[in-house]
């Protein structure tokens, strides 16, 4: 794996481990420190709908791209299996922006830019992005564990219809 930076220097990096779970990884670089200049990470507990959110990627292969919207929803669950609840946004996040930053209007990170839902394959103004804590709370488990884990108990939960209702007997759906 490398890792190209903003000034161009590019780095070998070393896997620490990945949640195919949330589509994220967890990388070591060996750069010198006067190279790397972390971004502030704010707390996504405290986003609303409404904030400012910026997007940065790399759509289309075209680096260092932003785009700029507000925050649509928060805890936006039941988007797929990983349980997650996302923050959404109408920042288009184009294909090649996962993975980018979601920040808010102070420049803190406040998530990590993962999908849209589409029906064209476009940006149609529904990114998903993975809150930042619960990136923190992976990265942490990475780096101790180099895998996450998640509690699991085998139960999942669907609408009754009237048909599944007259098969358990129940008098009402």
């Amino acid at each position: 794996l490398t890792v190209k930076l903003r000034n161009k220097n590019k780095y070998n990096a070393k896997l620490i481990g990945t949640d195919a779970t949330i589509d994220v990884a967890l990388l070591k670089i060996e750069a010198p420190k006067s190279e790397l200049v972390p971004i502030r990470i704010g707390n996504s507990d405290k986003v609303k709908v409404g904030n400012w959110a910026i997007a940065i990627g790399a759509p289309l292969g075209l680096e260092y791209s932003f785009t700029v919207g507000v925050v649509s929803a928060v805890q936006r669950g039941g988007i797929d299996e990983s349980g997650l609840a996302y923050i959404q946004t109408d920042t288009a996040i184009n294909q090649g922006n996962s993975g980018g930053p979601l920040l808010n209007i102070k420049g803190e990170v406040i998530g990590i830019n993962r999908m849209i839902l589409s029906q064209s394959g476009g940006s149609e103004g529904i990114g998903l992005t993975i809150p930042i804590n619960e990136a923190k709370r992976v990265a942490e488990q990475l780096k101790t564990d180099g895998r996450v884990s998640r509690p699991w108990i085998g139960v999942s939960l669907s609408p009754i219809n009237k048909e599944i209702a007259d098969q358990l007997g129940l008098s009402s759906t």
